[in-house]
């Protein structure tokens, strides 16, 4: 076997069942590599940043990396917008790079790139092959470094002429590590907290946001009265009906600081103290109480939900959590469709299981407030704030649970950005419905222009965040892509449509007009 083919069984045998892909000359030999591997799925995007976005969202949800193939040094740069999503939501995945051969950098040819130099801001591990008798231990050791706790990119560059010169054998899986046991002494100081009457709240991220280590929350809530808290964009959040209901930060500066402003002692749980997205004249970045006392109980590469049930059982929590959602579907509104409308509407028909993928922006708080009471669900935030995660990331989870439904929550503008996920849904006929809420403005620019103190902008740089002239047109985008695509603008179509949606498997667009 060839290089490449070692590194292709090596990521099967180590537990990576898919490949996103957008190769080119330098990866034909990984390609061919495919057909003569069985157990690895490979699957097209038309653009790197959609193909890094969907194995974001493959990750998230499979809780293991999908790998990515991406072509030199310019197809990984397409693609470091959703890698710094990924990095931000400690996603694991694997990207491998194709880089001219060893002998034929020397000639600086067009595509020659510092490759390491993009790699690095979103890695957390990086490696060039240097041979073809290495490149099936140093996939071994690509797939170990993703999955170490809590999950992280690993990136290996792997130069043309160790893909296509012979290699011996796939490498074996490497153990992998799980996440650490957080100290005794850890758990004595949140507990002892929790005792000594001060207002608490307890910010928690990661893995402890789904039902087993929000339900050790919640039982810690209902003994000490602690506020539950999550940051503004957690990676995945489970949330619906039998779920303890999770307070979440704001987005704006001074909404963290009016939140915050009677917290006394805040215990974080695989989290850090929120601060804001960015700097405002007059405003404040760090938004806790500078008076109040932080309490690490879980670093990121702890296990929080251990350390969650750890407190409970040292502060007698009952066994009953506090604040755990009913299920209370809204009922269906008429008329005048707007974000909150359209949220009741998702909300009452949303199924059992759902993953809701959202880059609602502005149009999301509506969906947001609507599904707390709705059918148990996932929810995926844009973690790193970098537009044009929502299309690939429900791209990506669709490929992990093909048996659950997948709603994708996004803005139009921001959609724009990745828009070739769609052709890759309708390729794959994954269960994906889209939302595209369509207010033809980059309306949450609107408000910043205003925040920073930007005084009487004119037309030009009003201009600048408006998206008539043209209009975009999301149905002939989405079926120009091989997606069922529809317009609606009363709450009565949309129900109707995404009703529809969701008896049926396949691919789906509305385009929600606000």
């Amino acid at each position: 076997m060839n290089g490449a083919e070692s590194l292709v069984r090596t990521l099967v045998g180590s537990g990576v069942e898919v490949c996103f892909s957008n190769p080119g000359t330098s990866e034909m030999h990984f390609v061919a590599a495919l057909d003569k591997v069985e157990g690895m799925r490979a699957i097209l995007g038309l653009f790197e940043g959609a193909v890094t976005g969907m194995a974001d969202g493959y990750g998230r949800m499979a809780e293991k990396p999908a790998a990515t193939l991406l072509h030199l040094g310019p197809g990984l740069a397409n693609g470091l917008a959703n890698l710094h999503n990924a990095r931000r939501a400690q996603t694991p995945i694997v990207n491998i790079v194709g880089d001219h051969a060893t002998y034929h950098a020397q000639y600086d040819a067009p595509l020659a790139s510092d490759i390491v130099g993009f790699a690095r801001p979103v890695s957390g591990w990086v490696h060039s092959s240097t041979s073809p008798k290495t490149v099936a231990a140093d996939g071994a050791r690509a797939v170990h470094a993703a999955m170490q706790p809590p999950g992280q990119i690993a990136t290996l560059i792997l130069p043309a002429d160790t893909a296509w010169l012979d290699a011996e054998h796939p490498a074996p899986k490497l153990p992998l590590t799980a996440p650490a046991e957080v100290s005794s002494s850890a758990v004595d100081a949140a507990a002892k907290a929790l005792k000594n009457g001060k207002k608490t709240a307890i910010l928690v991220r990661g893995q402890a946001l789904k039902e087993q280590g929000l339900a050790a929350a919640g039982r810690i809530a209902a003994a000490s009265g602690a506020r539950i808290m999550c940051d503004t964009f957690a990676p995945r959040l489970q949330r619906g009906a039998g779920r303890v209901v999770i307070e979440r930060i704001p987005y704006f500066a001074e909404q963290m600081v009016e939140t915050l402003a009677s917290v006394e002692q805040l215990i974080l749980v695989g989290s850090k103290p929120p601060v804001s997205f960015f700097a405002y004249p007059g405003k404040p970045s760090w938004c806790t109480p500078e008076s109040a006392d932080i309490i690490y109980l879980a670093h990121p590469h702890e296990d929080g939900t251990a350390a969650l049930e750890a407190v409970a059982s040292a502060i007698a929590a009952p066994k009953e959590p506090a604040n755990v959602a009913p299920l209370q579907k809204p009922d269906l509104p008429k008329g005048a469709l707007d974000q909150f409308t359209a949220g009741q509407i998702i909300a009452h028909y949303l199924p059992d299981g759902a993953i809701i993928s959202d880059e609602a922006a502005t149009s999301g708080i509506g969906s947001m407030i609507a599904t707390t009471n709705a059918a148990p669900h996932d929810h995926l935030s844009l973690t790193g704030g970098a537009i044009g995660q929502g299309l690939p990331l429900a791209t990506g989870a669709a490929v992990a649970c093909p048996d659950r439904k997948v709603v994708c929550l996004h803005g139009d503008g921001g959609a724009m950005y990745t828009l070739q996920s769609l052709w890759t849904q309708a390729r794959e006929k994954l269960d994906v419905t889209n939302i595209i809420f369509a207010n033809r403005s980059y309306a949450i620019l609107n408000i910043e222009l205003m925040r920073v103190g930007a005084e009487n902008p004119g037309p030009k740089a009003l201009s600048m965040l408006d998206l008539h002239n043209p209009e975009l047109n999301w149905v002939q985008l989405g079926q120009g892509m091989g997606v069922e695509s529809t317009r609606v603008e009363t709450a009565e179509e949309f129900a109707e449509a995404f009703s529809s949606a969701m008896k049926q498997k396949g691919p789906r667009l509305i385009e929600v007009m606000l």
